[in-house]
């Protein structure tokens, strides 16, 4: 598996070929349903963006709470096509890459192909493993969406799959 440090850059994801087995490592941000419609809205209305899209990759996970001693709680990936109807515009606005699991609709393979991005898929059902992954967690905007907050994380040798490019 080759290793790949974040954040990613075009030359970097020019190189990479579908199906390709990866290791993450760098920052990533993570956001889920809830965030990316915020997101998604704040970018349609003109308000004040919580955070910069240009050059970064999101996990589309909820991480449970940790435990005594952890970074992070279970990270699991969570179905991507649910996303699917905010991806065009955040990738618009400078988002590179994206992980998570299942399939994504035409109109986002054709974003991703278009604003020269990259999809990677993870291992569903993998949460406590991918977790031991995270080298540190901070909540940077939306707290009050708990789990579904957008989280900066660190990672390291994250296992993933180039799966639209």
């Amino acid at each position: 598996m080759r290793k790949i440090f974040l954040p990613l850059t075009k030359d970097i994801i020019k190189s990479l070929k579908q199906g390709e087995m990866v290791l993450l490592s760098g920052l990533v941000l993570t956001a889920r349903d809830a965030a990316h419609k915020r997101l998604f809205d704040a970018l349609k209305s003109g308000k004040k963006f919580p955070v910069s899209l240009k050059g970064e990759t999101i996990y589309y996970t909820g991480p449970t709470p940790n435990r005594n001693g952890e970074v992070i709680g279970s990270c699991g990936p969570t179905t991507s096509s649910r996303m699917d109807p905010f991806t065009p515009l955040l990738l618009k606005h400078g988002l590179v890459g994206m992980i998570g699991k299942g399939e994504r609709s035409k109109k986002v393979s054709l974003a991703i192909k278009k604003y020269g991005a990259v999809y990677f898929i993870t291992i569903g059902g993998a949460g406590a493993y991918l977790s031991e992954k995270v080298k540190t967690a901070e909540v940077i905007a939306y707290k009050d969406l708990g789990p579904e907050a957008i989280y900066r994380l660190t990672v390291e040798d994250f296992p993933a799959i180039a799966e639209v490019l």
